[in-house]
């Protein structure tokens, strides 16, 4: 399953001071009446944690290795927080929520427009009155410009990671083959395991558009996790909209 393999390398990787933005940009969207918050896609947790000082947090993520590793931290972090197997367009067991996120891109990994679609009604659907749907997604210039022969490896004392990116099939897509080479003791060598993760991104009104014919009102767009207004060379949009 996607992210399976990657998820170790994810959690070691990833900037740590990114979820601190996030997790700000979310207190900084809604009221002192939210409560209840589902971060969809969450990964391993990091950003649910920090939520979880503001808000009675649920973590969901299609990845079950990923769910391994946020439950883990958490327990480390002296949290009791709920993490739940789930595809960000199947929700329909959960409850309603005051607050939805769904960050780092993972939006992106959504097939088409249909498939966005449904996503986004499942978040309305989740929602209570007046709650807040929060997500961002790639710019066109992040996927137009910058992923485009992309590279970059990392080397431990005993695995290998290499990561390249090239134009997908559809506008404003992109691909990242992602190798692991994992020292293998029984084989006195190293076991090698690819995965493919194909990311699709639209233009800013095209998003706003299906918002809207779900239902959601008071759209607002920004970039620099709201710190900016978007500018043709922003890398990444920040998208929050209202029940």
């Amino acid at each position: 399953m996607i992210y399976n393999s990657f998820a170790r390398v994810y959690s070691e990787l990833m900037d740590d001071s990114l979820y601190a933005k996030w997790a700000q940009y979310v207190e900084n969207q809604v009221t002192d009446k939210s409560k209840s918050l589902l971060d969809v896609a969450c990964g391993t947790g990091d950003l649910t944690i920090l939520l979880a000082d503001k808000f009675q947090v649920t973590g969901t993520d299609l990845s079950e290795e990923m769910l391994k590793i946020a439950a883990e931290k958490a327990q480390k972090a002296h949290r009791q927080i709920s993490f739940i197997q789930s595809n960000m367009m199947d929700l329909f067991e959960f409850d309603k929520f005051d607050v939805i996120t769904c960050f780092d891109d993972s939006i992106c990994y959504l097939k088409n427009e249909d498939e966005l679609g449904i996503a986004f009604n499942q978040a309305f659907e989740h929602l209570n009155e007046g709650g807040k749907y929060l997500f961002d997604a790639h710019s066109l210039y992040q996927m137009d410009e910058v992923f485009p022969g992309y590279m970059f490896n990392h080397r431990t004392e005993d695995s290998a990671f290499m990561w390249n990116s090239f134009e997908g099939e559809y506008p404003h897509s992109i691909e990242h083959e992602l190798t692991f080479f994992n020292w293998n003791e029984k084989i006195k060598g190293y076991s090698v395991n690819t995965e493919l993760h194909k990311e699709r991104t639209y233009p800013i009104e095209t998003f706003k558009m299906i918002l809207q014919d779900i239902g959601f009102k008071n759209i607002q767009v920004n970039a620099d996790f709201g710190e900016s207004t978007v500018q043709d060379d922003s890398t990444r949009w920040f998208f929050s909209a209202e029940k």
